[in-house]
């Protein structure tokens, strides 16, 4: 339905917003270490995501379009994909303090003893990871070490869209979190949403026919036409009460719409401290669109700039230390920013590989296999490290590499069906045969 005209006198013009900009990885292969996102609202996404009554709605760079907005029947976890870009190392984050090659291995970069955030006689966390600690000790963030893909590359376009495509040895180019979304049937706008980045689109873990809004902010979300807030209260008034005498498709699409739109500009939390910069703007817009009950269901977020061959840095400073400390920040202010709905929401880190077990010549680390993927939640088994560990001596290295002896669908899979409520993983993982459980989540 077209949107209510009202009485309006001429809108001021506004100035043009400069174009985005998006930044490559710089590696041999060509391959980013950051997901493409949209600049704005996915054109795309919107118009996939038509149907039933709507509201003209704008957000960032003022795409105009009729946003139609469901209250799926979907009741478990909010997923949350952190993707962090770039080939994350792992061994940085949650440190093998306790193994006596560590230290052999990284003279330079590793981590002392003395530095750890002390979790057990194996493993410490990085010093620059203190805000998490609270969560660890509290078992609301745990940890995995040793997860690879069996397809294993050390091309960052190539393992990336592997572990988002999830479907090795198959023709099937979807993504594994838009199967998910397609195996529940009818969904909202907002339950699949990627926020963040300055891309084009949506990445490979969202590819496919479901609908997904891509978005770099909620700031400036809001109903086209009002430009001041006495026109805004009025366009609401009006908009709520069009909706309230409407049959019950239109009116539930029209107040969810005008709720959502109330709940963009929330405040985070007393004690939500988000860093600076796009990934903690990123976590601070998720949780605005959780919080404002919108219906997300699954939310992919990128942070990129992990692809450090040179120059990581000491531990209490540089490169690895500062994006340590803003990755530890914008977990935490998240944490504590959706409180008691925390119980409800998980998120997993994922990246496309890890770095090898030994520095190189430039003080840096160069591309390798198994990685850490970092777990947090009401229903995360946390304060542990989950998964076989099979130690850095040079037997037990994959090429110099920390070896992936746990294969990451087993560790998504399990979310999936604990706190998701999948039945068989056959469609959302063709050809995966499962394995024991981990117990890194509790069912609901």
């Amino acid at each position: 339905m077209t949107p209510t005209t009202l009485p309006t006198q001429r809108r001021p013009q506004q100035a043009a917003r400069p174009a985005a900009t998006t930044a490559g990885c710089g590696c041999p292969d060509g391959g980013p270490d950051g997901g493409p996102l949209s600049a704005s609202l996915s054109r795309r996404s919107l118009l996939k995501a038509l149907g039933g009554a709507a509201l003209t709605l704008t957000a960032t760079e003022a795409v105009h379009t009729q946003v139609a907005l469901a209250a799926p029947g979907y009741t478990g976890d909010v997923l949350v994909v952190l993707s962090l870009r770039g080939g994350f190392d792992g061994l940085s984050a949650v440190v093998p303090g306790g193994d006596p090659e560590y230290l052999r291995l990284r003279p330079t970069i590793g981590v002392p003893q003395s530095a750890l955030l002390g979790l057990d006689t194996t493993f410490g966390l990085h010093p620059a990871m203190a805000p998490l600690l609270p969560l660890w000790r509290s078992g609301a963030l745990g940890a995995v070490h040793g997860v690879g893909q069996t397809t294993a590359s050390r091309s960052h376009f190539a393992a990336m869209e592997e572990m988002e495509r999830a479907a090795p040895g198959t023709s099937l180019r979807t993504g594994w979190l838009d199967r998910t979304v397609g195996l529940r049937g009818a969904s909202g706008t907002f339950s699949a949403v990627q926020v963040g980045g300055a891309g084009a689109g949506a990445a490979t873990l969202l590819g496919g026919p479901n609908p997904e809004l891509t978005m770099r902010t909620t700031d400036g979300f809001a109903l086209t036409g009002p430009w001041d807030e006495t026109e805004r209260r009025r366009w609401h008034t009006a908009l709520a009460e069009l909706h309230r005498e409407g049959p019950p498709t239109v009116a539930s699409a029209g107040t969810t719409a005008l709720a959502a739109i109330g709940a963009m500009g929330a405040l985070p939390a007393p004690g939500a401290g988000y860093p600076a910069g796009e990934l903690g703007t990123s976590l601070r817009d998720l949780a605005r669109l959780i919080k404002g009950g919108v219906g997300v269901q699954v939310a992919a977020v990128d942070h990129g700039d992990w692809d450090m061959h040179a120059g990581l840095g000491r531990h209490d400073r540089g490169w690895m230390a500062g994006k340590l400390a803003e990755l530890a920040s914008a977990m935490a202010a998240f944490h504590a920013d959706l409180g008691p709905l925390m119980g409800g929401v998980t998120v997993l880190t994922l990246s496309e590989f890890g770095r090898r077990a030994a520095e190189n010549g430039s003080g840096g680390l160069d591309h390798g296999h198994g990685n850490l993927v970092l777990m947090m939640g009401g229903g995360v088994v946390g304060g542990r490290v989950h998964g076989r560990w099979s130690g850095l001596s040079a037997s037990a290295l994959d090429d110099g590499a920390l070896a992936g002896t746990t294969d990451y669908r087993s560790v998504v899979g399990e979310v999936l069906q604990k706190r998701c409520g999948a039945g068989s993983l056959a469609d959302v993982f063709p050809g995966f045969t499962g394995g024991t459980s981990l117990g890194v989540v509790r069912g609901r």
